[in-house]
């Protein structure tokens, strides 16, 4: 297809000439995908493995991911360059990326792709792969929504209730028996999380819970591996480069870390003018309290803002000395120089919950449930259901700098890459695909 663009206009005959007969398909599509892969990518590097990477393009500007590509030392080997609506974006990215398969395939390569998480990359090119008999390896499996039995903790919860006792909240969220399955949020993740598995040979499991929810669910036992995180890899280094930031340079207001950082963009708020404007005012109110106020703000919470006539306010509150209004960065180190100095981080983001656990700083998910509930068992992280301010308020006030929430066990590994690229190694030594007929699973075939 003429959309797809290659970095060599030789790829395929310099994939063919190459003597490995595997080949590992690392795809990125958005920030979290670049953060959460190009450390399994530069693993089997280091490995001496046959290894492309691919980009679908779906955040394809500087903040998003130029920047972030150029951070990591990377160059896509090819990009699909997906443009549109959401149906359009996953019907491309199955027939682009069903195309360059198919070519390695005829080519007589084995493909194994690595796809991530609840994304719609991971949905579409595990569905993709798996149209050519190739199963995905997936980074960050099993991840689903819990949600908490609200009317266990109190049974007069309404959707105008507006104070919760937080310290209590944070003991019953630390409870495993106090959840419930069912939830269809957040969308369409929990549906991509989903869709990926039924196409994947190999579940790469970040925590025990993770696992739990796979065998539930009926896949094999001697596929799931629980391996940690890959964020915890990406995070840990760029603190270590987050020392040359000059972030603090350009926003002095956060050199000493007495602020919360909001970031709003899940669909179900920023498409509910309930939950939008309670999470706003919330903030707004901390704001003109003299709070101490980063919102990073994406395409998603800009369309809020406009969606409810919130522009002249959020400009308003722009002209405050406390308040920093500002686009996403493109540089992950600056991005982490700065998380890690917060007293709180308020947000609705899955990959931020997890970032937050690595770097000791409490996290207040402005969800009703979560799908790294790990993180609220662990003490690390509250739940603010987003129904009104004075709920989102209390919750972000009572995580301020709160010392037992900072020192909440560490949920997502050391040397996860390794760990990763292990597990799909002892794979592939007992066959040199991770496709498996049944006489082969049921054991009539060794």
């Amino acid at each position: 297809m003429s959309d797809i663009t290659f970095a060599s206009d030789r790829f395929y005959e310099e994939i063919e000439s190459r003597p490995y007969r595997q080949v590992h398909l690392i795809l990125i599509a958005t920030k979290p995908d670049i953060i959460k892969q190009i450390p399994l990518y530069k693993e089997l590097k280091d490995r001496s493995h046959e290894v492309i990477l691919g980009h679908t393009g779906q955040h394809y500007d500087e903040n998003l991911s130029g920047g972030m590509l150029k951070e990591f030392g990377v160059v896509p080997d090819f990009n699909l360059n997906v443009r549109g609506e959401m149906h359009e974006v996953v019907s491309q990215i199955i027939a682009r990326l069903g195309e360059v398969i198919g070519h390695m395939k005829s080519l007589g390569k084995i493909v194994i792709p690595y796809v991530h998480g609840d994304t719609t990359t991971a949905m579409a090119a595990s569905n993709a792969a798996f149209c050519h008999g190739f199963p995905s390896v997936h980074v960050e499996a099993g991840i689903r929504t819990l949600t908490p039995k609200y009317f266990e903790f109190d049974p007069t919860f309404k959707l105008s209730t507006t104070t919760m006792d937080m310290a209590k909240w944070r003991g019953f969220l630390m409870d495993r028996k106090n959840y419930e399955r069912g939830s269809q949020e957040p969308y369409p993740e929990q549906f991509n999380t989903r869709a990926s598995e039924a196409a994947s040979g190999i579940h790469l499991a970040p925590v025990a819970l993770d696992q739990e929810f796979l065998l539930a669910e009926g896949y094999a036992t001697d596929r799931i591996f629980v391996v940690g995180n890959s964020v915890s890899d990406a995070t840990k280094t760029a603190l270590k480069v987050a020392k040359d930031s000059k972030i603090f340079e350009k926003y002095p207001l956060l050199k000493d870390g007495n602020f919360v950082r909001f970031c709003i963009h899940r669909r179900e708020n920023c498409l509910s003018e309930v939950r939008f404007k309670a999470i706003f005012t919330a903030m707004k109110d901390m704001i003109q309290s003299g709070k101490n106020v980063l919102l990073i703000s994406m395409f998603q919470t800009e369309a809020a803002f406009d969606r409810f006539n919130l522009r002249k306010e959020v400009e308003e509150l722009a002209k405050l000395p406390n308040f920093i209004y500002s686009p996403v960065w493109p540089e992950y180190g600056d991005v982490i120089a700065a998380m890690a100095k917060a007293a709180v981080c308020a947000t609705d983001s899955g990959s931020m919950q997890e970032e937050m656990n690595v770097l000791g700083v409490p996290c207040v998910t402005l969800r009703f449930g979560s799908d790294r509930s790990e993180s609220l068992m662990s003490g690390g992280n509250v739940l603010a259901p987003p129904i009104n301010p004075s709920i989102v308020k209390s919750a972000i006030e009572f995580a301020w700098n709160n010392a037992e929430m900072k020192a909440a066990p560490k949920l997502y590994g050391e040397s996860v890459s390794k760990q990763c690229i292990d597990a799909v190694e002892r794979v592939l030594a007992l066959d040199d695909d991770i496709a498996r007929t049944d006489e082969r699973r049921i054991g009539f075939l060794a």
